[in-house]
C-alpha cells in the first residue's frame, strides 16, 4: 500500500469544451501502463486534492478561453492562488509540470495556462517539467503527444528525486521496473486491445501490407482520406490506447415532452424572442452574404452595452440528423425517447453522466441539440471508430489517422478539411459506431456567440447582430458542401422575412413571422465606449467585423442628442470590404453618421476593386491606417484615446497591429521593439481592444 501511496501522482484539469479533460484522461489512462497512479479531478473540486499539503508531483491540463482567460471551471482557484496575502514561498513544496492549451490566432494564446504557471512560480512551486504550450491552430497533438510521451521520464525522475531526499529505495525500484511499459500500441494491423495490465506481446501481430484490401488502387501515389502511400502505408504504427467505454443507452417509449432549451445552458438565464425583422446586406453576386436580423427584448429583462456580445442556441441541421440516423440503422428510433446512463463495472475514471445529455429526451434530441455532429472527430473517436469497421482496409486506415505515424495525414485530411462524423461514414461504409459511442466522443453543441450591432438606449427593446452564412465548399475528404451550423439555420428561418410571398403576409400587407430563436447573455467587460465621452476612438471594422460599431455610433448619437452640453471626442472608422457596389455594409447609415457628426472620420477601401488612378489605393484596412500614421499616434499617444478592432484575427487583426507598431516606433523615433511595448502598455491599459475570431 506505502509503493502504492509513492507512485501517485495528481492530475488537474481545466476545460472549457471539453478538450483538457480528455487531454487529462489519456494520461490517466497512460499512467497504469507505467505502473503510476494518476488522482484526477476537476481544478473546480478543491474539496477533493488540497496543493498546500500536497507531497506527489502534480500535472496540470489547462486551456484558455474568452480573450485570454482561464476556462470558468478555474476561475476560483485562479482567484485562490491570486490572493496578494500569500507568502513567497506557500507552494516551495510543490513540484508541478503543466501543459496549457491555446489558440494563436488570438492575442494572448495559452493565457490561461500562462497565468497558472506564473503565479505558482511565485509563490514558490518548482517545475519537475517544462511547460507545454499547445497550438489549436495548427493541431494540439504536435506539442500534446510529444509533452505526454516526455512526462513519465520527468515522474520518474522526480520520484527519483524524491527518493534521495527521503531514502526510499523500494518506491523507486518500483517506478523504474513499471516504466518499461509502453503507452502506445505497435501494430500493422486490425483488431488490437489494450489489456488492464498492459500490452501483451500476443496483442502485436505482424501481417503484409498484400493482405490488406485498401480502398484505393495501389496505382494512387497521393494519400486522400481514404488512401495511404509509403511510408505511412508501409509502417508499424503508434495508435492511442482504446477508450474505456461508459456510457449505457436505453431505448424507452415515446410517450412524454422533451426538455425545454433552457435546460442545455448552464452559462445564464435564457430568453425566447421572437425575430422580427431580417436584411441582407449584400448584393446577390457578392461573394459571402451578410446577414442582418432584428430581435424583439421588449418583454425580458435581457439588457445589454454596445460592444457586448450574445450567444444564440442553434440545432444541428434536421438533414444531417436524419441521414446520420438513416448511416447508424436508427431512422425508425428517431422519436423514441433514451434514457442515457454510466455503464456499470467501467474502467474510466471518474465516469459520470454527461452534463449536456438530458436524464430522458428522445434519440432526436440529443442528436439535433446536444451533439456536436459538425465536429471534427479527435484521434481518440477514431481509434474507438476502428472497432466498429468491419473492413480490413477500412480499419487500417483509421488507425493510420489515429497512428503517431500518420499525423500529417491527419491533419490534412480531417483537421484542415474540417471533416465531420458523417463525412467518416461515408468514406468508411464498414464502419458502424454504437449511439453510446456518439454520446461518449461528440462534444457538446455549443451555443454561437455574436457581437451586438445596436443601442438598446437609441432602439429600446431591440438586439441587432449581423453575421456572414458561413459556408464549406465540397472538397476530397467532403464532397458535399455545406453552409455553418447556426448561420444556416438562422438564414433558413428567416427566409420568409427575406423573400416575402403570400403565405408570409400579415391582415395589413407587411411581412410577419412567429419564428422565435433563444438566447442568453455573453457580456463584454472591457470592448465598451470610453466612460468619457471626450476621449477620442478610432475604430477598424472591415467587412461584419463592423457591427459592433454601428452599435457605438448609434449609442454617441443618442447621447449628443440628449446632451448637447456634453463634449465628445473625434470618431475614426476604418472599414474595408471586396467590391464598394456589393458588399459595402450600412454604407447608408455610415453616410448619415457623417453628416449629423458623430462620425468625425470616415475612412474605406475596396480590395477587389480596380482601379485607373496613377497610384493605386490601398487595399486594406492597415494599408489605410498607414496613411494615416500621425492622426493614430496623436490620439493613442497625446489624446489617451481607444483603438478598436472588430473582425478576422489571422487576416487582418494581426496585420492591423503591425502597422500600429510601425506607426508608434516611427512617431517616438524607436525601434519596432520599442513600439511593440507601447502597445502591449495600451493593451494592458485597455486602450488597445480587440474582438477577433479566427
Amino acid at each position: 500500500m506505502c509503493c502504492d501511496l509513492k507512485r501517485r501522482f495528481l492530475l488537474l484539469y481545466a476545460t472549457q469544451k471539453g478538450q483538457a479533460k480528455a487531454i487529462a484522461e489519456e494520461i490517466w489512462q497512460q499512467a497504469g501502463a507505467h505502473g503510476l497512479e494518476a488522482d484526477m479531478h476537476c481544478i473546480s473540486e478543491m474539496d477533493k486534492y488540497n496543493l498546500e499539503s500536497e507531497k506527489d508531483p502534480v500535472v496540470i491540463v489547462i486551456s484558455t478561453t474568452g480573450t485570454g482567460d482561464p476556462p470558468d471551471t478555474a476561475r476560483k482557484f485562479v482567484k485562490k492562488i491570486q490572493d496578494t496575502t500569500l507568502p513567497p514561498d506557500h507552494f516551495a513544496h510543490l513540484q508541478y509540470g503543466l501543459l496549457g492549451l491555446g489558440d494563436s490566432e488570438y492575442t494572448f494564446f495559452c493565457n490561461g495556462g500562462k497565468t497558472v504557471d506564473r503565479r505558482l512560480q511565485e509563490l514558490g512551486a518548482q517545475h519537475f517539467y517544462d511547460t507545454g504550450l499547445a497550438d489549436d491552430c495548427v493541431g494540439l497533438e504536435l506539442v500534446v503527444d510529444p509533452w505526454i510521451d516526455g512526462l513519465w521520464l520527468a515522474l520518474k525522475e522526480a520520484f527519483l528525486l524524491r527518493k534521495e531526499k527521503e531514502g526510499m529505495s523500494s518506491v523507486v525500484d518500483a517506478v523504474s521496473s513499471s516504466l518499461s511499459a509502453a503507452p502506445y500500441l505497435s501494430s500493422e494491423v486490425q483488431n488490437l486491445k489494450l489489456e488492464d495490465e498492459g500490452v501483451r506481446s500476443s496483442d502485436v501481430l505482424s501481417q503484409k501490407l498484400v493482405d490488406i484490401n485498401l480502398v484505393a488502387s495501389a496505382r494512387d501515389t497521393e494519400p486522400s482520406l481514404v488512401h495511404s502511400v509509403p511510408p505511412v502505408s508501409q509502417s508499424a504504427l503508434n495508435i492511442p490506447a482504446l477508450p474505456p467505454e461508459y456510457i449505457e443507452v436505453q431505448f424507452q417509449d415515446t410517450h412524454g415532452e422533451n426538455p425545454h432549451l433552457s435546460s442545455l445552458i448552464s452559462e445564464g438565464t435564457t430568453f425566447e424572442v421572437p425575430v422580427t425583422k431580417a436584411v441582407q446586406l449584400t448584393r446577390e453576386d457578392a461573394i459571402k452574404t451578410a446577414l442582418l436580423l432584428e430581435l424583439d427584448i421588449a418583454d425580458t429583462v435581457f439588457d445589454y452595452e454596445p460592444g457586448d456580445a450574445f450567444c444564440v442556441i442553434c440545432p444541428n441541421s434536421v438533414n444531417e440528423v436524419e441521414e446520420l440516423l438513416q448511416i447508424l440503422g436508427l431512422s425508425e428510433k428517431g422519436e423514441y425517447f433514451v434514457c442515457v446512463k454510466v455503464k456499470q463495472g467501467t474502467k474510466k475514471k471518474g465516469a459520470a453522466h454527461p452534463q449536456h445529455i438530458p436524464e430522458r429526451s428522445t434519440l432526436k434530441f440529443i442528436l439535433t441539440w446536444c451533439l456536436e455532429i459538425r465536429s471534427v472527430p479527435k484521434k481518440a473517436f477514431l481509434r474507438a471508430l476502428v472497432e466498429c469497421t468491419s473492413d480490413a482496409g477500412e480499419k487500417r486506415r483509421l488507425q493510420e489517422l489515429c497512428s503517431r505515424q500518420g499525423a500529417s495525414d491527419y491533419t490534412r485530411f480531417i483537421r484542415d478539411s474540417n471533416v465531420c462524423l458523417l463525412d467518416l461514414l461515408h468514406a468508411f461504409p464498414s464502419c458502424k459506431p454504437s449511439l453510446n459511442l456518439l454520446i461518449e466522443h461528440l462534444p457538446k453543441l455549443q451555443a454561437r456567440s455574436y457581437s451586438v450591432s445596436s443601442s438598446n438606449l437609441y432602439q429600446p427593446g431591440k438586439l441587432c447582430f449581423v453575421f456572414n452564412i458561413v459556408e464549406f465548399p465540397a472538397c476530397p475528404a467532403r464532397p458535399v458542401s455545406r453552409k455553418g451550423v447556426c448561420t444556416g439555420w438562422l438564414a433558413e428561418l428567416v427566409a420568409p422575412l427575406l423573400h416575402p410571398n403570400k403565405n408570409t403576409l400579415d391582415t395589413k400587407g407587411g411581412r410577419s413571422s412567429s419564428e422565435k430563436i433563444s438566447i442568453f447573455a455573453r457580456p463584454n467587460n472591457t470592448f465598451h465606449l470610453p466612460a468619457d465621452p471626450s476621449v477620442p476612438l478610432m475604430m477598424v471594422g472591415p467587412g461584419t467585423g463592423i457591427s459592433p460599431f454601428i452599435g457605438f455610433l448609434q449609442h454617441r448619437q443618442k447621447l449628443r442628442e440628449e446632451h448637447t452640453d456634453w463634449e465628445f471626442g473625434e470618431t475614426w472608422l476604418f472599414f474595408g470590404c471586396r467590391h464598394q457596389d456589393r458588399d459595402y455594409l450600412f454604407k447608408d447609415e455610415l453616410r448619415c453618421f457623417l453628416e449629423n457628426g458623430t462620425l468625425t472620420h470616415l475612412k474605406v477601401c475596396f480590395s477587389r476593386d480596380s482601379s485607373t488612378a496613377e497610384v493605386a489605393p490601398p487595399k486594406y484596412v492597415q494599408d489605410v491606417i498607414r496613411l494615416y500614421a500621425k492622426e493614430v499616434a496623436r490620439v493613442l499617444l497625446k489624446e489617451r484615446g481607444y483603438f478598436y478592432i472588430c473582425g478576422d484575427k489571422k487576416h487582418m487583426a494581426d496585420g492591423v497591429s503591425d502597422a500600429v507598431v510601425d506607426i508608434l516606433s516611427m512617431e517616438m523615433e524607436a525601434d519596432k521593439l520599442e513600439g511593440m511595448k507601447t502597445l502591449a502598455m495600451l493593451r494592458e491599459a485597455k486602450r488597445y481592444l480587440q474582438d477577433v475570431w479566427s
